[in-house]
Formats: C-alpha cells, sequence, structure tokens
C-alpha cells in the first residue's frame, strides 16, 4: 500500500514537471508533490524556468500561501532534492526549515556524479526518512536532456520527419506540409520542449519556416530559443535572418554537427529539434550524432508516429 500511495504521488509529480518541459534550461525538469499524514495528495508543483523556485521550494511556498504547510508529512519529488547553492538556494534547507515535515520520497537521484545522492544524504543525516527511487525509469526518461549534458555536455537530439504515401518527405507544390491537424499538434508538441531547432537553408529557401510553437500555447515569458542553420553556402537571405531574431530566435551558423552540438551544449541546452530536409537528416543519421527519431507516416486514410531511440544511446542521458 506504501509503494502504491508514494507510485501514486510520484506520477502526479512527473505529469507536474511534464508541463514545463522545454522552460527549464539549463536546469532539468522536476515535479513534486505534498502528502499528510493519512497520505491524501494535498497539492503539487513544478520548476518552471532557471532563476525561480526550484519544485519543492516552489511546493512549500503555494502550501504557506494555502494555510497548508503544517499538513505536510511526505513530499514526493521527481528528482532528489538539491543540497548546493546556485541561483536559488538548496531544497534540502527549504525542506529542512519545515519540523512537520519527516519523509522524502525521490525518482531519481541527480545524473551529476559530483552530486549524485548528496542531497538524499543530507536529509538522512539530518534525521528525516529517505526513500527511493521510485518510479526510477519514468523520472530518469524525464531528465534525458538535462542528464546527457551533465554528462558528455551535449543536448539530446530528437530528429522529426513526416514521409507521405510514396516515403518522400516534399510537400506537393504549394504547401508547405501534408500534415493533418492533429499531427501538426504533435510536432507543435516537440517544438515546444525543445530549446533550439537545427534546420537546413533547403528547407528555409523552399518553405520560409517560422519554427514557432503556434497550434498549442507555448510556455510564457519564454526565453529566446536557439535556431540552428546549417548553411554552408551562405544561401540564407538576410530578411529571414532579421525575420528570425524577431521571432526571439538567437541564430547559430556552425560549419559542423559537431561544432553545433558543442556550442548549444555550453549554452545549456537540453534539447534540439532537427526539422529539415532529406539532406540534413541523413547526415544526422550517418553521423550517429541523434538520440531519438520522430516519424511521421501518412497513409492513405491515416497518420501513424514512430518513435526509435538511437541502439547506443541510453534514453536516460547518456551514450
Amino acid at each position: 500500500m506504501e509503494t502504491q500511495k508514494y507510485e501514486r504521488a510520484m506520477r502526479m509529480a512527473i505529469n507536474a514537471a511534464e508541463q514545463f518541459v522545454g522552460a527549464t534550461s539549463p536546469n532539468p525538469p522536476v515535479g513534486a508533490v505534498a502528502l499528510d499524514a493519512k497520505g491524501k495528495i494535498l497539492l503539487g508543483a513544478g520548476h518552471a524556468r532557471a532563476g525561480e523556485a526550484h519544485a519543492e521550494a516552489k511546493l512549500l511556498q503555494l502550501a504557506e500561501q494555502m494555510g497548508k504547510i503544517k499538513e505536510i508529512e511526505t513530499i514526493v519529488v521527481t528528482l532528489e532534492p538539491c543540497n548546493h547553492q546556485g541561483k536559488t538556494g538548496p531544497c534540502t534547507a527549504a525542506i529542512l526549515k519545515h519540523k512537520n515535515i519527516r519523509r522524502v520520497v525521490y525518482g531519481a537521484l541527480d545524473p551529476n556524479p559530483s552530486v549524485a545522492g548528496g542531497g538524499a544524504e543530507f536529509l538522512k543525516k539530518a534525521g528525516l526518512e529517505v526513500i527511493g527511487p521510485c518510479l526510477e525509469e519514468e523520472c530518469q526518461f524525464l531528465i534525458r536532456g538535462f542528464a546527457k549534458n551533465v554528462l558528455v555536455g551535449l543536448p539530446w537530439v530528437t530528429m522529426k520527419a513526416v514521409f507521405d504515401e510514396k516515403n518522400s518527405m516534399i510537400p506537393p507544390t504549394g504547401a508547405k506540409t501534408f500534415s493533418s491537424p492533429s499531427a501538426l499538434t504533435f510536432a507543435h508538441e516537440l517544438r515546444k520542449r525543445a530549446d533550439a531547432i537545427w534546420t537546413g537553408s533547403g528547407t528555409i529557401l523552399a518553405d520560409n519556416p517560422e519554427f514557432t510553437v503556434r497550434h498549442i500555447p507555448d510556455h510564457p515569458k519564454r526565453k529566446p530559443r536557439y535556431l540552428v542553420i546549417s548553411d554552408r553556402r551562405a544561401r540564407v537571405p538576410d530578411n529571414y535572418k532579421k525575420a528570425a531574431e524577431q521571432r526571439g530566435f538567437e541564430l547559430l551558423f556552425p560549419a559542423s554537427l559537431e561544432e553545433g552540438l558543442e556550442i548549444l551544449g555550453k549554452k545549456g541546452v537540453l534539447e534540439v529539434l532537427v526539422e529539415g530536409g532529406p539532406m540534413l537528416r541523413q547526415a544526422f543519421l550517418e553521423s550517429g550524432l541523434w538520440d531519438e527519431d520522430v516519424v511521421i507516416k501518412k497513409h492513405s486514410t491515416e497518420e501513424e508516429i514512430e518513435v526509435r531511440f538511437r541502439e547506443e544511446t541510453d534514453v536516460h542521458g547518456t551514450h
């Protein structure tokens, strides 16, 4: 019963974190849920963006505002509470401030080898009961981009492609896409979770794409994203560059895939979405520098979505 109770709360915490995937860079998306002494869920919260309160601190702030802080006995959080000072204070200190909190259940340890287990151990030494990992695979998958960035200094690379019945990626003359409304919504969900978009000059010249999130609400007050353009022949016109910058993009023109990914990694990008034509897609496939491949296949009456991961990629974020 205890395990089921914590797993139910952890799934709610994961859902809270997923609302902010794509907005927290360079921090990981994290969710937290508070339980009372009987195991009743009181409230949940997710880390919204870097510089703002982490999930646990935000949860406690909300609990105080709602007058529920004294009811909390257990905090369930997708990632072990941090025990180091960043732009905000350590979450361990925020938790220990409230003596009625007796237990912390975490989903995954911090993937950073220099701090992994530190928060959990600190809370144990302070006298709290610490339980974990709980739903570890799901929680590790949630932070796969953060884990890859921390461990190898690169972003998670997701490729997206749409193929018609003839296995072509080229839309009909005069059209930018042949996707259905539901497939377009899914594609924009992928854009929303990415910190950067990577495309090629051919796609820009053919379609004049905006690369904005339009079919679903984007993250509010989202900081500028990166638009990486493979343009060895310098074909992208200045008016497109200016328009993209006005849409909130910072443009990058790397000399190679490796250089571009290294630049993005240093900028704290957790995930880059590759949206280009056949040549760019083939370049990523042959390089082995991709992690996730999302393919939308259009049939005569329906569409199917296939997602695969590179065999050498650990979906928890490492290679």
